[in-house]
């Protein structure tokens, strides 16, 4: 396990920071720390496995001041949580603060909850910390006006943004929070990973209004909205919580901390935003070795720094490995969720398929009730919802359905039911003798692409899109002129809309 995190420091005496930490690191150790810690220079101190070091390399234009600490878990043999903090300062008003938590152990699964150390709070009761515009702060933000909820959008789609922005809703007729959720101690658990946002319920339309239903969060739910998110974003990778009980908030805010754990080593990369304890160990053995060289040192004490400088690279390269073959165990992990889940959409869609073909045989039909959606932020979501196992948006085509200029949202709706219904029986030879070159209704036709034919990637591969459903005419006009680009996977049995509704330009168009 490993999270990290990144942010800016409000300037003061370096020292008043530096001590902080040093209290902070002295508690975790149990035993007091040399006096070279407490003078701010390079020091060690071991305590029986709960040890702690230290760092500093003072340069032009300030200093930066590196402490790591290991703290064997209290319950579980073997289990080892190493906190690792770098404060670099330059000149009189630039600081920055960075934290690594990682956890080693021998234990295939460990079953641990991801929280940042209770030392980011302590600094903070004596230092603000920013995030771009943003002050960190322990607790959750509320939203109580209008003009709190255009901030929120702002920062939804804010594309510098960096850490996730978790959104907790109100329910209809309750108070701001639900009361399963214990909402506080949520927010200081992922403090500096993500930004944890109460939603009273009278404000969650201002979202729907937005980014449509399929993008909200409401009813007492729970929304992660990651880096990155724009209106037209694929709603499953923004995951909803729904709770309704005081275990599906323990179940949902343990899955967060998860997550937001994983997705800080992506949004705050080692190495540039956040330094490593070795890192910045193994520069401070090269800037004395330096130092000794330029100032005429005895060759005796060049030889002792440059044996130190070996034996710190040779730690780093240890750790390294470790830390590497971590990672890979993780990427493994990864790898087989995703087998399973795709394993499990398929078998999803080819019961939905089952079901919606009973239900055929026995005279009814499944899209009877079905509402089209008004408004193309309802579109991917009314896709998801009823045409699923039959229809499906590629990445591309759920971008361009966000805010087309193509104005017949209606006409759309009913050619994408069309290829769910009439179009996926023929494809299966349960009607039409197989024909697919037909009218779909009056002034919109099913053929073949032709000279606009093209390739995408679609879960691995690459294939080739050429059919599409167009409108009568030859116009080009964008707000009239209806586009769906579409192919057949055999694999899965469904339609996968490549693009939509416009007309895609080729090499041959």
């Amino acid at each position: 396990m490993s999270q990290q995190l990144f942010a800016q420091m409000s300037r003061g005496p370096s020292r008043t920071s530096d001590t902080r930490l040093l209290k902070w690191a002295e508690k975790r150790t149990g035993g007091r720390l040399p006096s070279s810690a407490w003078e701010q220079q390079e020091f060690t101190h071991f305590m029986g496995g709960r040890d702690c070091a230290g760092v500093r390399i003072v340069h032009d234009d300030g200093d930066t001041w590196a402490i790591r600490a290991n703290d064997p878990d209290k319950n579980i043999a073997q289990r080892i949580w190493t906190t690792e903090i770098v404060v670099a300062a330059f000149g009189r008003t630039r600081a920055y603060f960075s934290l690594r938590l990682l956890m080693s152990s021998p234990e295939w699964d460990p079953d641990i909850q991801p929280a940042v150390p209770g030392v980011v709070r302590q600094i903070l009761s004596k230092r603000r910390l920013f995030q771009g515009d943003y002050s960190l702060t322990p607790e959750p933000w509320v939203v109580r006006e209008e003009v709190d909820t255009r901030w929120l959008i702002d920062s939804l789609v804010d594309r510098t943004r960096r850490v996730p922005i978790i959104v907790i809703a109100g329910r209809e007729g309750e108070g701001t929070v639900d009361a399963g959720l214990d909402v506080d101690s949520f927010s200081r658990a992922v403090l500096g990973l993500a930004r944890v946002v109460v939603l009273p319920a009278k404000h969650t339309w201002a979202l729907t209004r937005r980014f449509g239903k399929s993008l909200a969060v409401f009813n007492g739910a729970v929304r992660m909205y990651r880096p990155g998110f724009e209106d037209r974003a694929e709603p499953r990778k923004h995951e909803l919580i729904f709770i309704k009980s005081r275990a599906d908030a323990e179940l949902g805010a343990a899955r967060l901390q998860q997550l937001v754990a994983g997705l800080s080593l992506r949004g705050f990369r080692l190495g540039h935003e956040v330094l490593s304890y070795a890192a910045v160990r193994d520069h401070s053995h090269a800037v004395r070795r330096e130092r000794l060289r330029s100032e005429g040192a005895t060759d005796e004490a060049r030889l002792s720094a440059a044996l130190e400088e070996i034996d710190s690279l040779k730690r780093s390269l240890d750790e390294s490995k470790t830390e590497g073959e971590w990672y890979a165990e993780r990427h493994d992990e990864a790898e087989e969720r995703a087998r399973v889940a795709e394993a499990q959409l398929v078998a999803g869609a080819y019961r939905v398929q089952q079901l919606t073909e009973q239900l055929s045989a026995r005279g009814e039909d499944p899209d009877s009730s079905v509402d089209l959606p008004h408004s193309w932020s309802e579109f991917a979501g009314w896709c998801d919802e009823y045409l699923v196992g039959r229809v499906v948006l590629a990445p591309r085509a759920r971008r361009e359905v966000g805010n087309p200029q193509f104005h017949d949202v209606a006409a759309a709706s009913r050619c994408l039911r069309w290829l769910a219904k009439e179009y996926r029986e023929r494809r299966l030879g349960q009607q039409g003798g197989g024909d697919l070159r037909v009218a779909v209704e009056s002034g919109i036709r099913n053929d073949r692409c032709g000279g606009d034919e093209f390739k995408c990637s679609w879960q691995g591969r690459r294939v080739d899109v050429d059919w599409h459903i167009k409108n009568g005419g030859n116009t080009r006009d964008p707000s009239r002129c209806l586009r769906i680009y579409y192919f057949w996977d055999e694999a899965s049995q469904q339609v996968v809309v490549a693009s939509m509704p416009g007309h895609v330009r080729t090499g041959a168009s």
